[in-house]
């Protein structure tokens, strides 16, 4: 029923101002949706103030439709939703157009829009959504995973005891494990989510990759060369592709397939014919790929030096996507029994290093970004460490232009090494700075000066080149819209006990005026409440009651606070507050928090307020008003914080 509500109130507003086409664009702040209307006469204020919900009209600038804390944003979200547009954007204009073809049209439009520039761009935004999930779990494991890897490389190269550490180095890899070697099993779970499959068969498509029932004696052979079929081969994109597959012949089965045997049916034929597909089509040209790259792999490294350290560097990465890596495999054993050491992978390790350095510059050109820059600080330690997942799937792929310069970097560290040669590792382990320990013949500066010439070039590259302008936009415009962010409400049961009478004092110092004395119509005409303005003296707001916070704007000009008697109380600092975007504020509580008369909720700079043209005038009002037989007020006099201000009759 609620629901049911917002979608009328957003619908008869519309209705009441010339429809959607007669809208520029819209926002809200703490009380009311603000509208920038095209044609003032296809207004209709009447029906605009009769619409049950909305308290009050306010004609300015932009057309102000006061509905009250708590649902103004539950109603302004459903109204741009109507247009397919975001709070803030401009509406599209369609004069002469029906409400139905305005609204398919800029639908579509918006579709397109976010389709832009590339459907490569939505495959990138796909893989994101599959694998940010799993970043968490990267990044616990993977700091697990690279002490192991540090303490392991130390016992190898005998610089700790191995009977002293082996036990505890075999507990931190099984931890590591439980995520990077059942991998594919996670990501099939996740894509089926994405796709709209069934995750459990999202999930068994991943581990079909993992051919853990295959016989070793009697391996799976490839259909077109004969080989034998390797776990994971078809790499973590192959179990993508597949359960993507999986989601479609789903949907296709659920169309004629009766719901009474549905359970039993649609499973079955879909992990079949998907599994048939997977093992002699996508493992199987994914081994031809690898087959094919192992001859240009060894004609890179009879070429030598720096061309092939780029050409490796740069190239390792998109193997390791596509699961063609462990054809390396076999050749550092094989350079490992020749020669006593594998140059080739500390090569290869540069491309890890690559993806850090552009970490580092994205973390610096998109530093707004509170949220990314959060992920970031995550992957990072673990990346520098040599696992490099959580950097590649919530990084850099994600953004797609800076997992190429992330590459370039790592063909400039690979070209370092290349050129000075002489890097070999003695035994098959992780990159990063964990692979020092590993590195032969006292040579670890050499490969130490890879690292810093990829975290460089990685670096460079991204800062300069590989910055989505997008991602770049969203940077620099992080929290300035934050007035139109939609507030979840407070769902919680309050009981009103019964009292006689209810005190509630000042909740700042000042001079008390009447309500009615302040410019903005919506507070001095009682739309929202009784109430009074306070002019502040200082900037120090406390609770004015014992009670919960009910509301906190993003932006902290506005505070809803609910008593513990019912009393619902908004304090909103300042007129037109909202347009400094939370600058000059500063909140002590968040919604929910339990506070007590006089606990500090915010702490404003009215200089900052005053200097931007502002006005610092605060209404403190009771927005429950009508609950309470009487609500006396004091007036005209200088108060301070914790002095009574309203006693409130039930």
């Amino acid at each position: 029923m609620a629901e049911e509500k917002i979608a009328r109130i957003a619908r008869e507003i519309y209705e009441n101002v010339g429809g959607t086409q007669n809208v520029k664009k819209l926002i809200h702040c703490m009380t009311r949706v603000r509208m920038t209307i095209i044609d003032d006469s296809k207004v209709n204020l009447a029906g605009l103030k009769a619409i049950d919900g909305v308290m009050g009209v306010v004609e300015d600038e932009t057309l102000q439709v006061v509905i009250g804390p708590g649902t103004v944003n539950k109603v302004a979200q459903a109204m741009v939703d109507t247009v397919g547009v975001r709070l803030g954007e401009a509406f599209p204009n369609a004069e002469g157009q029906s409400i139905d073809d305005l609204m398919a049209k800029t639908k579509s439009e918006a579709k397109e829009k976010y389709n832009k520039p590339s459907k490569f761009k939505a495959v990138l935004n796909t893989i994101s959504k599959i694998f940010v999930p799993l970043i968490p779990a990267f990044v616990g494991a993977g700091l697990i995973g690279g002490l192991a890897s540090v303490l392991g490389n130390l016992v190898t190269a005998g610089t700790l005891d191995a009977a002293t550490w082996t036990q505890f180095i075999t507990v931190l890899k099984i931890i590591q494990s439980g995520i990077f070697s059942y991998l594919a099993i996670y990501v099939g779970i996740n894509s089926a989510q994405e796709f709209g499959a069934t995750p459990a068969l999202g999930g068994v498509i991943g581990a079909v990759s993992l051919l853990t029932g295959m016989n070793p004696e009697l391996p799976l052979k490839n259909i077109f060369n004969g080989s034998a079929l390797s776990a994971g081969q078809g790499g973590i994109i192959g179990v993508i592709f597949a359960v993507w597959l999986l989601s479609i012949l789903e949907k296709q089965l659920r169309i004629f397939i009766p719901d009474s045997i549905d359970i039993i049916v649609t499973p079955t034929i879909g992990l079949l014919v998907i599994w048939f597909a997977e093992i002699f089509a996508i493992m199987p040209i994914a081994g031809v790929i690898s087959s094919s790259l192992v001859g240009a792999i060894n004609f890179i490294l009879q070429v030598g030096g720096g061309v092939s350290g780029f050409v490796l560097g740069v190239l390792f990465l998109p193997m390791v996507m596509f699961g063609l890596h462990q054809i390396l495999t076999p050749i550092h054993l094989e350079m490992i029994a020749k020669t006593g050491s594998t140059q080739l992978l500390p090569i290869l390790a540069m491309a890890g290093a690559g993806q850090v350095g552009a970490a580092i510059a994205l973390w610096l050109r998109l530093r707004k970004d509170k949220e990314f820059v959060e992920l970031v600080k995550g992957a990072l330690p673990v990346g520098i460490l040599g696992i490099g997942e959580p950097l590649i799937y919530g990084i850099t792929l994600p953004l797609g232009r800076p997992f190429i310069t992330a590459c370039i970097g790592g063909g400039i560290g690979g070209a370092i090494i290349g050129s000075l040669g002489q890097a070999g590792a003695i035994a098959i382990g992780p990159s990063g700075l964990a692979l020092l320990p590993l590195i032969a013949n006292g040579k670890w500066w050499v490969y130490l000066l890879g690292l810093l010439g990829a975290y460089v070039g990685g670096f460079i590259a991204t800062y300069l080149f590989g910055i989505p302008k997008d991602a770049k936009e969203k940077a620099d415009n992080y929290g300035k819209s934050v007035q139109m962010e939609t507030l979840q409400p407070t769902l919680r049961v309050v009981t009103t006990p019964e009292f006689s009478s209810s005190v509630i004092s000042s909740p700042l110092d000042g001079n008390v005026k009447e309500l009615s004395s302040i410019e903005d119509e919506v507070f001095s005409s009682g739309m929202l409440g009784k109430g009074v303005a306070i002019e502040p003296t200082n900037g120090e707001i406390v609770s004015p009651v014992n009670g919960v916070v009910s509301t906190v704007f993003p932006t902290k000009h506005a505070i809803g606070l609910t008593s513990d008697e019912g009393l619902e109380i908004l304090i909103h600092i300042g007129m037109d507050t909202v347009a400094l975007n939370g600058e000059g504020f500063e909140s002590f509580v968040k919604q929910n928090d339990r506070v007590r008369k006089g606990d500090l909720l915010v702490r404003a700079d009215f200089e900052k307020i005053k200097a931007a043209g502002l006005s610092t005038i605060t209404p403190v009002v009771i927005t429950n008003s009508d609950t309470y037989r009487e609500i006396i007020i004091t007036h005209g006099a200088t108060i301070s914080k914790g002095q009574e201000i309203f006693t409130v009759k039930a």
